[in-house]
């Protein structure tokens, strides 16, 4: 077929006939590119909420607030009635006469619930929710454990709960840790007991007051235990120049 050549030519190439595909393909519109989506990655399946659902109630009393709270937590069952049956946290509840703090209480709740649902790994709210101080001070728990404030007590209860469920595991104590503590409480108690039969014959007003609900001596614990930074609880005691925990072995010596 002849072509008129009406331009001046500049220059020329030889085309090949494997080269005359290229230019076919190169000629097609390009398909618009799509914008970019993130990645979805689902970790769980997607569960609606059963009818019933296996729960407990827990009440913390505080002197931070006139009324108890009321913490439920609702489970889930999954596998039920198979061996690998489990209990997994699906919902929380908090109720109180006190409704002076009712709007954060119902977000947290509401939040939490969430991350309940959410599923994957949800032990880590028990840490973030202990780690929340008051800035009016915390208080002791009978048994003088140490709470720094209301929302790480409910983070506590979950903490229990979880517990409770298999979802945490306490880390035991090794056979030779236990002895250990156990020995050196006899011998706290022991030198305790020698100096009150040594000041026995001279009543003091001390000797004769109570002891405050929530204090050392009310748990099992010297009475002049002071707080333990590991555990929180009232059971850190001197002995041998080093201050030792009678609860959970912490000693700032090693």
């Amino acid at each position: 077929m002849a072509i008129k050549i009406e331009k001046k030519i500049k220059g020329y190439n030889v085309v090949k006939p494997e080269d005359k595909a290229a230019p076919a393909v190169a000629a097609a519109p390009a398909a618009p590119k799509e914008a970019p989506k993130a990645e979805v990655i689902q970790m769980h399946e997607s569960l609606e909420r059963p009818e019933t659902l296996v729960g407990s109630t827990y009440k913390i009393k505080s002197p931070l607030f006139e009324h108890a709270l009321y913490v439920t937590v609702n489970d889930i069952v999954l596998n039920a009635g198979t061996p690998y049956e489990q209990r997994r946290p699906f919902e929380i509840f908090i109720n109180s006469k006190n409704m002076d703090h009712f709007q954060w209480i119902v977000a947290l709740t509401r939040i939490i619930s969430a991350v309940f649902r959410k599923g994957g790994d949800v032990t880590f709210l028990v840490e973030e929710m202990k780690a929340v101080f008051d800035p009016r001070g915390g208080y002791f728990k009978p048994g003088g454990i140490y709470m720094p404030s209301i929302v790480a007590e409910i983070g506590a209860v979950i903490e229990q709960h979880m517990k409770t469920i298999g979802l945490i595991h306490d880390p035991e104590m090794d056979e030779s840790t236990k002895r250990l503590i156990a020995e050196k409480r006899a011998a706290y108690e022991a030198g305790a007991a020698k100096k009150n039969s040594e000041v026995s014959a001279a009543p003091t007003v001390a000797a004769a007051e109570p002891v405050a609900e929530g204090e050392a001596g009310g748990n099992g614990f010297p009475p002049g235990a002071t707080l333990c930074a590991k555990c929180n609880t009232k059971a850190l005691v001197l002995m041998d120049g080093c201050q030792t925990c009678l609860n959970c072995g912490y000693s700032k010596c090693g």
